[in-house]
């Protein structure tokens, strides 16, 4: 099985690539509907050319957010040490069609110890790109992860507070 790095070994500076995603219809409609984002720009082709500068199938950018966040957790960079999503800042650059192939770039910004022995806080800066590299979403999501010295036993035991 696939380890992922401990907190430890993700140094500021630190990076990686994904492997690459193209955007499909099916994954829009799914998204839409399941998430129920009933827009008329995401759900009609022909109404959102009427009232949008978009050409083409528009991709909300929360869907954008969620295949990206596979996309890194693909690497397995976090399989088995990732123990929380603790928040992140997000920012849509540009817009994301039907047809398009995004990948993403994720460098750490900070890297420290938590309050308690066994784990740490990683911040990343995650651009993702289209087909043609243009930055279409940039997002810092902070995460708790595992440390060389964590008790697997005792690491997921959170409690209330998970960086006391």
């Amino acid at each position: 099985m696939v380890a992922g790095l401990r907190w430890e070994d993700m140094p500021v500076g630190h990076s990686v690539s994904t492997p690459a995603r193209t955007v499909t219809e099916a994954d829009l409609v799914a998204f839409v509907t399941s998430a129920g984002f009933f827009e008329p720009l995401f759900l009609d082709a022909r109404a959102a050319a009427d009232v949008s500068p978009y050409e083409g199938r528009l991709v909300p950018g929360a869907l954008t957010f969620v295949f990206a966040e596979g996309l890194v957790l693909q690497t397995g960079v976090l399989h088995g040490t990732g123990m929380a999503f603790l928040g992140a800042e997000l920012t849509v650059r540009a817009p994301v069609y039907v047809g398009d192939t995004i990948d993403v770039r994720a460098e750490v910004t900070e890297s420290r110890p938590s309050r308690t022995p066994g784990r740490g806080v990683v911040t990343t800066r995650n651009e993702v790109r289209n087909q043609r590299g243009e930055v279409v979403l940039v997002y810092t999501p902070t995460r708790l992860v595992r440390g060389r010295d964590s008790d697997p036993q005792t690491a997921t035991d959170e409690g209330p507070d998970p960086l006391r």
